[in-house]
């Protein structure tokens, strides 16, 4: 959990075998790993003449089901936040591991004064850096009421490793994105992905996504892969899906009760020939200050994550296991978030 960089491919892309389409550039630089992530806005609730709402972008299809899975870790990691102002936070992470190197990683948060709604406010600014001079950034800003750009960049070893640039108009009833990633004048390579989800009824949305890649490593010079999108929200229960030529992604959400909140997650390759099934759970108990997230998946991989919240102290302390039978791999960590 050292690099909570986000690294998942494209929805209708998946991980391909040598002679196919290399995988996109990491998609999102995520919150990094040395402060407490704020809540994420919330969409704000547009509403068109004839009653649609906006259904989100093609990157939050799945994310109520994903949200209940756990972020297992491995070794100990303590954490301590600072906020300096209503407007800047910056953060110190120590993590010690047998597995992966150990580092310490410095972050910085700023939250702007152009305020979008009571819960949204631009520009946001996310950084974190290692004594190496190893980077990760993100600054994300909204022209107006439709219009949300993101620019992500990250540096490995004094080079560029990855840089992206998405732009989210959302309508009344859809939303449209498009993003470019690692483009490179001098080489003739990059990734283009298009985005585009519909609200057909009060429930139910569709939509597709279009990724383009081009470059010398590229067979053929350029490769295309379309997707389709769909989701269907109940009452307590989320079903969404994609399909596409490189496999099948379906999840599963309910909200069980207050408490508990189940999901089910398939995903297929149709290159590498294989299918991994997963179920997670996360149960919430407030008046405990506690919440505990599990899963197991068809690989016969078993993982947890306890997270307790230390009132009246401000710490938060946090145990994390997961074991894979089929291998007899065993990882255990433990974390203290201070602030």
């Amino acid at each position: 959990m050292g690099n909570a960089m986000a690294a998942s491919l494209p929805s209708g892309v998946s991980s391909s075998p040598p002679g196919s389409m290399p995988p996109p550039p990491p998609p999102t630089v995520g919150i990094p790993p040395g402060y407490v992530k704020p809540e994420a806005p919330e969409p704000k609730s547009q509403e068109s003449q004839n009653g649609l709402e906006n259904p989100g972008s093609v990157e939050e299809l799945h994310k109520k089901c994903k949200d209940v899975f756990p972020m297992t870790f491995e070794g100990a990691k303590l954490m301590v936040n600072k906020g300096l102002s209503n407007h800047f936070q910056v953060s110190h992470t120590v993590n010690l591991s047998g597995i992966t190197p150990s580092c310490y990683r410095f972050g910085a948060t700023y939250v702007g004064t152009k305020q979008i709604s009571p819960n949204e406010a631009f520009p946001i600014l996310l950084g974190d850096i290692d004594p190496s001079g190893n980077l990760n950034a993100n600054v994300i800003h909204q022209f107006g009421q439709r219009i949300r750009t993101k620019l992500v960049a990250q540096v490995q070893g004094n080079k560029f490793a990855a840089s992206q640039l998405s732009t989210e108009y959302r309508g009344d009833d859809f939303t449209g994105t498009m993003t470019m990633g690692n483009i490179d004048i001098i080489n003739e390579s990059g990734v283009l992905v298009a985005h585009y989800l519909q609200s057909v009824t009060s429930r139910v949305a569709l939509g597709a996504e279009l990724a383009y890649q081009y470059g010398p490593n590229v067979p053929g010079g350029e490769i295309a892969v379309l997707s389709a999108a769909a989701r269907y929200t109940g009452s307590d229960h989320i079903l969404s899906g994609t399909l596409g030529a490189s496999g099948i992604h379906l999840c599963y959400y309910q909200k069980a009760s207050e408490q508990l909140q189940l999901g089910v997650e398939l995903e297929t390759s149709f290159r590498m020939q294989e299918s991994v099934a997963s179920i997670g759970y996360q149960v919430d108990l407030p008046k405990a200050d506690l919440c505990f997230k599990g899963m197991v998946d068809s690989n016969w991989t078993v993982g947890a994550v306890l997270e307790k919240k230390l009132q009246p102290l401000p710490f938060s302390f946090a145990l994390s296991g997961v074991m894979n039978h089929s291998k007899n791999q065993f990882r255990l960590g433990c974390g203290l978030i201070i602030g």
